[in-house]
């Protein structure tokens, strides 16, 4: 069974159909980029555009960076103020033309696909992904169970929202070298999240995680496993439309 993903980042939005038993893109995923400011009306356009380059008529599932409840928006971090109180569903179901859509948060869409075709399958106890990118995105599961909307980007480090210190825009925006990056940044984060859940594993999604040589290599003092994310920067696709094919 195929099902139509869409991944809304603060940078990007991207999209594909997706071969759910396998748990693979069908096809070469489309991009846009995230209009600024990332309004709803103007993110909306951009899945539709995703959407019909496909041509595709079937469900849809679409994540979105911040805390979803239902189908309605929450919060709104990296993406404008505007969505907060939307009913993204709704909205998006309008744009599409009727099609039936999904919407739930971008790391947990992230961890669901990691959790059953990647690099989190099989494994018990507790396990957080964490999608590095324009923020910081997580997914926390405890034998396999899903705790939603997380958010533990916004925990504070050094009297700072973590992602404004540890996500890869942070990186980027103050001209970090991986060194740097990993050790005085990312390990205090993860050892951070490590005091206050204890996890048995990390995954680290979003990009940066085609990377991982250049830095998780570099991370020590952390009691819990660090591996990339087997799907990497495509497991948001993935999970929308897992959720999409579930709903």
């Amino acid at each position: 069974m195929n099902v139509f993903g869409v991944d809304i980042g603060g940078s990007g939005i991207k999209g594909a159909p997706v071969d759910l038993e396998r748990g693979t893109l069908t096809d070469e995923r489309h991009k846009v980029l995230t209009p600024q400011p990332a309004t709803p009306d103007g993110v909306a356009g951009c899945v539709a555009e995703v959407v019909a380059h496909f041509g595709w008529t079937g469900p849809v599932g679409v994540t979105f960076p911040g805390v979803v409840t239902g189908s309605t928006v929450r919060t709104a971090a990296n993406v404008d103020k505007s969505w907060i109180g939307v009913d993204a569903g709704t909205l998006l179901a309008d744009r599409l033309g009727g099609l039936p859509v999904t919407v739930l948060n971008d790391a947990d869409a992230a961890g669901i696909a990691e959790m059953t075709f990647g690099a989190g399958r099989g494994r018990k106890g507790t396990v957080v992904l964490l999608t590095l990118g324009t923020g910081i995105g997580s997914a926390v599961f405890t034998d396999g169970r899903l705790v939603p909307n997380t958010e533990l980007g916004h925990l504070e480090l050094k009297g700072h929202d973590a992602e404004t210190r540890a996500s890869t825009r942070a990186k980027e925006d103050e001209d970090l070298s991986w060194e740097h990056w990993a050790t005085r940044r990312l390990r205090k984060y993860l050892a951070h999240v490590e005091m206050l859940f204890s996890p048995e594993l990390f995954i680290i999604g979003g990009g940066v995680s085609r990377k991982a040589d250049k830095f998780l290599p570099l991370i020590e003092g952390i009691r819990a496993e660090i591996v990339p994310a087997e799907l990497r920067n495509n497991a948001g696709i993935v999970g929308a439309a897992m959720a999409a094919g579930t709903a």
